[in-house]
């Protein structure tokens, strides 16, 4: 007999369930000591790498700031005007990216794991579970696992980000101000607008693809492998009940995160000459402390619109994972079940279908 999917159990006690936006507060107040605790310590260890990985970016690129502070101090002398070309150091950027990637993924992952639980907890507790919170404490594979939470950003990246990258390259190519090359494409010609905004496009897809997938994380804290959380999330999304909730609850969520980041970065403003003064007179490169500078404001904003806003993104997700029901069965959502190791964890012994 095929595996059924798993739908979510009601809630037994009769009491009818809280709206989305009140049942992520009651999720964050009842466990608000262990959600701050943990994104303290998970933004605060990611910063001290992320501070390292900067470092180590700096140590990496001083031959550049040697080069530039060189060619001011000679241009100086013949009394030119000097314009430093930053291409180098935004090749040196780009080399090191995947270690932020890293850095942002694991520590999103582990507080979405830790969000999870608390999810499961308080659903457990509402719906008065006491058999299910007993077979988690004997030993069963407990929800907010990292591995898979962070396997699921890492093939979510995979999925959404490539068409645009690859669009944006192949546009540049055929479209772009190359002095050494002809221009493949007439300007003006219908074929070089449409290659022209085909970025747009490919932007547009990819937004829509990370909708699709928002849920993942998730589904992936919650018991489910890589891909059939990736496969969850898609399901639960294109529904009629799925996708309005979904956008309607990413929407308020990225205006929030965008506008922390924006008021934290510009009351950190005042570092930025501090940091500056401080790397100069300890290196005396005025290129190294000028990026210095430029990056202080931007990484104390990352930090504190990490810590206040990642734990009321991940339980808002979470508990919008656990509220939508499970499409009806099919090949696909099948599969999903068979890749559930909670749900097998916690299913009554016996003979496993072929």
């Amino acid at each position: 007999m095929p595996p059924q999917p798993d739908h979510p159990v009601p809630p037994t006690s009769g009491i009818p369930q809280p709206g989305l936006v009140a049942a992520t507060f009651a999720v964050l107040r009842r466990h608000r000591g262990a959600l701050a605790g943990a994104a303290v310590r998970i933004v605060g260890v990611s910063g001290l790498a992320g501070l390292l990985v900067t470092t180590a970016i700096f140590a990496l690129a001083w031959p550049v700031f040697t080069r530039m502070r060189n060619q001011r101090i000679w241009y100086q002398q013949v009394e030119d005007p000097y314009l430093h070309d930053p291409s180098d150091l935004v090749l040196v950027a780009l080399g090191t990216l995947p270690l932020f990637l890293l850095l942002l993924g694991t520590g999103g992952a582990a507080l979405q794991a830790v969000c999870s639980r608390a999810v499961v907890a308080e659903s457990a507790e509402s719906a008065e579970s006491v058999t299910t919170a007993r077979k988690n404490r004997s030993g069963g594979p407990v929800p907010g696992r990292l591995r898979p939470v962070l396997a699921v950003y890492a093939l979510r990246g995979l999925i959404v980000w490539p068409l645009p990258l690859l669009v944006a390259f192949v546009a540049d190519r055929l479209t772009g101000y190359h002095l050494d090359t002809p221009e493949p494409l007439e300007r003006g010609s219908w074929p070089h607008t449409l290659v022209e905004t085909s970025p747009a496009v490919a932007v547009f897809v990819a937004v829509l693809l990370r909708l699709a997938l928002t849920l993942a994380p998730a589904a992936a804290a919650a018991g489910l492998g890589p891909r059939a959380a990736v496969r969850r999330s898609w399901s639960l999304t294109w529904t009629r009940a799925g996708a309005p909730r979904v956008l309607a609850l990413a929407l308020p969520l990225a205006a929030l995160t965008a506008g922390v980041f924006r008021l934290v970065v510009q009351f950190a403003l005042p570092l930025r000459p501090l940091v500056r003064s401080l790397v100069e007179q300890a290196t005396g490169n005025f290129f190294a402390a000028y990026y210095a500078g430029v990056l202080a404001p931007v990484i104390v904003g990352g930090l504190v619109t990490a810590a206040v806003t990642l734990p009321v993104t991940c339980t808002a997700f979470a508990v919008l994972h656990d509220r939508l029901p499970v499409p009806r069965t099919t090949p696909r959502s099948a599969q999903d079940a068979a890749d559930s190791t909670t749900r097998h964890a916690c299913s009554p012994s016996g003979p496993r279908p072929e």
